[in-house]
């Protein structure tokens, strides 16, 4: 099977969607009736956190030596994880798309094997008294394989894909994985025009200003200088530019049309 043209893949974390979701939702609409074939990755990390906290469950995160912040899976919380991001949040995007008019399916990594994952056997982090320590990995994968033929079948036969982050793991156990890395993952796959990531910020931000442009080679010397949630999300979009995605963008999923910044000059753009 070729590759799908057009093909444009977006994620938005939790915070955005929890702030925003209705212009996001309809900026996606607005995509879609003009011929975009659309993936939309989601997160909801936040989300998860609160229904947690309501069934007498605390969060646990983890730094991991690199400064990158993660949350600790355990069996419980993977209950929780894929009740929320599966079940009720896919649910409530896909609803939402329909009643803009949008033929949504609502799929998660495991469905299909869309993203197959390695468990992490174990995991190194920094203590609280900045000591380095190995732990058990938990419920949390590396993903090592997309099912883009299965994507590709979808978005022909007219579909946006709204896709939960939980991957099928190698034991054919559910794990959580980090969605900036599915989203990444899959448009490589799909070798997609542009990887769009919305979050809660307009771009990422360096001595106070808007970078508007980063090329792949510069992502290395700018991760010291860069908060620990961006250098995740530029280290993904700068993976998956070399994986031969035309572009990836990172902006504010907090407008009007968050989907604008794909033709206007908004957010970082991260090029070759």
């Amino acid at each position: 099977m070729g590759v799908v043209s057009d093909v444009i893949v977006v994620k938005a974390g939790g915070r955005a969607l929890e702030k925003n979701l209705d212009n996001i939702v309809g900026s996606l609409a607005e995509g879609y009736s003009r011929g975009l074939k659309i993936v939309f990755v989601h997160g909801g990390g936040d989300i998860v956190s609160r229904f947690e906290k309501a069934m007498g469950m605390e969060p646990r995160f983890v730094v991991s030596p690199q400064g990158i912040r993660s949350r600790y899976t355990d069996e419980r919380e993977l209950e929780v994880y894929v009740m929320v991001m599966a079940g009720k949040l896919n649910k409530e995007i896909v609803a939402r798309l329909q009643s803009h008019g949008v033929k949504a399916i609502g799929v998660s990594g495991a469905d299909g094997g869309l993203l197959k994952a390695e468990r992490k056997k174990r995991i190194v982090i920094v203590d609280e008294r900045g000591r380095r320590r190995a732990i058990p990995g938990g419920y949390t994968g590396r993903i090592r394989e997309v099912n883009a033929e299965l994507a590709e079948k979808l978005l022909e036969e007219g579909f946006m894909l709204v896709v939960s982050p939980i991957a099928l793991g190698l034991e054919y156990e559910l794990l959580n994985v980090d969605a900036d890395q599915a989203a990444a993952r899959i448009a490589e796959a799909l070798k997609a025009e542009a990887l769009l990531i919305l979050t809660d910020v307009e771009g990422v931000v360096v001595d106070g200003k808007i970078l508007k442009e980063v090329r792949v080679g510069e992502v290395e010397g700018l991760k010291p200088r860069i908060g620990v949630g961006m250098n995740r999300k530029l280290i993904m979009c700068a993976e998956a530019v070399k994986g031969g995605v035309g572009e990836a963008i990172i902006s504010s999923g907090l407008i009007e049309n968050p989907l604008s910044a794909l033709e206007e000059d908004l957010g970082t753009r991260i090029r070759p």
